[in-house]
């Protein structure tokens, strides 16, 4: 699709109208990894109060595969908010970008240790795995979440210091 159609995409998936918004995210569902310009927009997308916008706004990320590393920035700028489902996707965006994703550890490790959602903090330990080595920095958050009464969270944080120091 050209850039100018998927452009349109994005401006509809942010429309105040929820009919522009349904149309926008199915079609942004199709395309696939042809769709990695609004990536920002459907991530935020998937957080969106109509339920046809953001199951195919999480239909069309779960196709997705890695953002463009230029999007970085911005999905670590989306971990802090209280909507879970657009912290998981941004969470889960950065993990897909693996190391390209460490200049952002230190908000994916903010996330793990204060996110009020057990689910973004689970996200982002598994993230921070899956940058590996890189993520040095978030040792002693990933430490700290082995004492938390979240089993998933300990699990997940232990793989992630498994990769972290190539164990």
């Amino acid at each position: 699709m050209a850039e100018q159609g998927l452009e349109e995409l994005i401006a509809k998936l942010n429309s105040s109208d929820v009919v522009s918004r349904q149309e926008a995210a199915e079609c942004l569902m199709s395309l696939g990894p042809d769709g990695q310009l609004a990536t920002i927009a459907l991530c935020k997308a998937a957080g969106d109060s109509d339920e046809v916008v953001r199951e195919s706004s999480v239909a069309a990320l779960e196709e997705l595969g890695p953002p463009d590393i230029g999007d970085c920035q911005r999905l670590a700028d989306l971990l802090p908010t209280d909507n879970s489902e657009v912290a998981y996707w941004a969470a889960t965006l950065l993990g897909r970008l693996g190391d390209a994703a460490a200049g952002q550890t230190a908000l994916i490790a903010q996330a793990v240790a204060d996110h009020p959602s057990a689910t973004v903090r689970q996200r982002c330990a598994w993230a921070l795995g899956k940058i590996g080595p890189a993520a040095r920095a978030a040792i002693s958050v990933l430490e700290s979440a082995l004492e938390s009464d979240d089993a998933r969270l300990v699990r997940l944080a232990t793989a992630a210091l498994d990769e972290i120091r190539g164990d």
